[in-house]
């Protein structure tokens, strides 16, 4: 994905392909969040005014960095997962032995588009936490870009969660699924986080 335009992969998004789809588009909303924390952060760096908040600038720069080279990753992974999974629908079922065969095909690739999509929404909650760390401790010029960098991981995290249920509803183990789900309500607790953040955020901008 790094050697596509924006526009040529939102043309694979708007056409017919189910890959790749709204997975994917979690992971760029994920993608894009990391991106304004490192503006934020890059405004910051070098800049006098904020030497004391340099040091705490650059962590978290780098770290947004590998967030976002690693939600660009998962947009790619997310839309093999899927086809994947397709592929293991269209293995042949003519005898018991392929029947079984096809079902533990399904099960496994419905694990792994469901843990796509998961590990999104937690670089995604990685990515607030980050937000949460430099209201008053960066650039205040760029505060509201902290607030936008936040209401899109806030999207990332719940566009990944609706492609995770959808994945834990075709699984029947209980030990397979309540880890996932486990999980994923602890990255949603996070999301919430960033509503408070945003609203705070606003209200000091409409002071």
């Amino acid at each position: 994905m790094n050697d596509e335009t924006i526009g040529s992969w939102l043309d694979q998004l708007a056409s017919s392909a189910p890959a790749p789809g709204g997975g994917a588009a979690a992971a760029m909303h994920a993608a894009i969040g990391a991106a304004l924390v490192s503006m934020v952060a890059n405004l910051t760096i070098g800049k006098s005014a904020y030497a004391a908040h340099e040091e705490h600038a650059v962590s978290v720069r780098d770290r947004a960095e590998a967030l976002r080279h690693k939600a660009i990753r998962l947009a790619a992974d997310d839309a093999a997962a899927f086809t994947a999974l397709m592929a293991t629908y269209r293995l042949p079922k003519e005898t018991a032995e392929q029947k079984a065969e096809r079902g533990a095909a399904i099960r496994s690739a419905t694990e792994a588009a469901a843990g796509v999509p998961l590990e999104i929404a937690a670089t995604a909650a990685e990515v607030i936490e980050l937000a949460e760390s430099l209201p008053g401790r960066s650039n205040p010029n760029v505060l509201s870009d902290v607030a936008v960098a936040a209401s899109s991981a806030v999207a990332a995290v719940e566009s990944a969660a609706v492609n995770v249920e959808i994945n834990l509803g075709s699984l029947r183990d209980a030990a397979v699924k309540e880890p996932l789900a486990t999980a994923l309500a602890e990255h949603l607790r996070v999301a919430d986080r960033a509503r408070t953040l945003v609203a705070e955020v606003r209200r000091e901008i409409n002071q």
